[in-house]
């Protein structure tokens, strides 16, 4: 089956994120947008991914739990799981990792944990804005302890990217593919490094109106997040399909 995905969304716990970015409200506008399945990504936390996979339920999305994890070396690695206790689990994991600060509502921003019917549940005092005491090549095996999978965030912007930051992409990372933003330069794919890696677009969506209407598309023998995880780890380009305009 041919499914629309976008796998880079934040909610309001996100310290960049919209306050109207609830996970009730961002499920309905994916759906909305006419995706299939989904991936609640925020800033190194999981935090509102069980009131988002409900919310999606209701919605008829199949959605993932996942994390913006950021790097020793401040880049973004999109991580993604196959269900709620594995993503919780490398959470418990994460969370010690971060910098041993609150964070400044003043400055960032609140970072809003809610249920599914947009109720606030609470604040997250952490520092989610903040890199984590993990570096880049250990984060694919970290990911996999969990079942899950990861890759690099926009790798085309000029901060907190894997190019940006380190200069080069490096096979031994151990990532299966990776993400460009939606206006990503064309002369970024004739890089020698990057001959041959799989390449997916995501919205990273921070507000509702930044959700991208359904664009590209996987083949599934099945609508589960394991065939999710197992088409991200085996996909190649040729199997990244996008509407025609």
């Amino acid at each position: 089956m041919r499914l629309s995905f976008d796998l880079h969304l934040h909610s309001c716990l996100s310290p960049c994120g919209g306050a109207e970015n609830t996970p009730a409200d961002l499920a309905a506008m994916c759906a909305l947008a006419g995706l299939d399945v989904v991936a609640l990504t925020d800033h190194n936390t999981a935090g509102n991914c069980g009131a988002f996979l409900r919310a999606a339920e209701r919605h008829g999305l199949l959605a993932l739990p996942g994390m913006e994890l950021t790097t020793r070396e401040e880049v973004h690695i999109v991580c993604l799981f196959p269900d709620l206790p594995s993503a919780v689990g490398f959470d418990a994991r994460i969370k010690p990792l971060l910098p041993p600060i609150p964070n400044n509502p003043g400055f960032f921003g609140p970072q809003l944990l809610m249920d599914d019917t947009d109720r606030i549940l609470g604040e997250e005092s952490a520092f989610l804005a903040g890199a984590a005491e993990i570096g880049i090549y250990e984060v694919a095996g970290l990911t996999a302890q969990y079942g899950g999978t990861a890759f690099p965030a926009h790798i085309d912007r000029p901060s907190f990217s894997l190019l940006s930051n380190l200069g080069f992409w490096d096979a031994n990372m151990n990532f299966p593919l990776a993400e460009l933003s939606p206006h990503s330069p064309p002369a970024l794919l004739l890089r020698p490094d990057l001959s041959g890696v799989t390449r997916i677009t995501n919205s990273d969506a921070h507000y509702l109106d930044q959700v991208m209407d359904a664009h590209q598309y996987m083949d599934l023998p099945q609508r589960s997040p394991k065939a999710v995880i197992h088409w991200l780890k085996t996909a190649k380009n040729s199997d990244v399909f996008f509407r025609r305009t």
